[in-house]
């Protein structure tokens, strides 16, 4: 196993950690900020989810960068996104449906899903398929959203509107159109497939 590939699976790792941080009942007091309250388990949890995403971008860089892009990059680094970003918007349902409403979680995970078995149907056609522009503009708009929310929108409360809303907004916007777009230019498998 590459680099990359090994830096993709320290993102998966780093998910089990987030969970534990995000859901044992720790008590480690809360943050105050302007008026605005953040518990310190949330804190360190959106810490670890923002690390965790980050080597989403460390991985791809340097897959690039030094010719070391395989098939199991290609599989598994999509792959971690999806686990990690999953995680995260299960967690905030289950903190609270205001953090992030559960019908919004079923339809980003329902693509994530939907995506995932039409690469498991190119695959069986010998297509390996990379995360395209639009795929990656909908992985950061989620880790945006999810790690603006986990953080209570603390970082921007001096903005005049809800900046975790809005994300999560456009998050959505994003999921739907790259999983309309990756279907549309992978239709060809659908309609060939026995």
């Amino acid at each position: 196993m590459n680099i990359p590939n090994k830096i993709t699976v320290s993102r998966i790792l780093l998910i089990p950690l987030f969970l534990i941080i995000m859901l044992a009942p720790f008590d480690w007091g809360q943050m105050n900020f302007l008026g605005a309250n953040l518990p310190v388990t949330h804190f360190v949890g959106a810490l670890i989810f923002i690390i965790a995403s980050s080597t989403d971008w460390i991985d791809g860089h340097y897959a690039r960068k030094y010719n070391l892009v395989t098939n199991m990059g290609k599989f598994l680094d999509p792959l971690a996104d999806k686990l990690l970003v999953s995680a995260a918007l299960i967690v905030l349902v289950e903190l609270n449906d205001v953090y992030a409403p559960s019908w919004i979680v079923i339809i980003i995970i329902s693509r994530e899903f939907a995506v995932t078995g039409l690469r498991l149907l190119l695959a069986g056609e010998g297509e390996v398929v990379a995360a395209n522009m639009l795929g990656k503009i909908k992985t950061w708009t989620q880790i945006i959203a999810i790690s603006s929310i986990l953080l209570h929108n603390f970082i921007f409360v001096l903005i005049p509107f809800r900046f975790d809303i809005v994300s999560l907004w456009v998050a959505l916007f994003f999921t739907v159109w790259s999983g309309w777009d990756y279907f549309a230019k992978n239709s060809h498998i659908l309609k060939n497939s026995k």
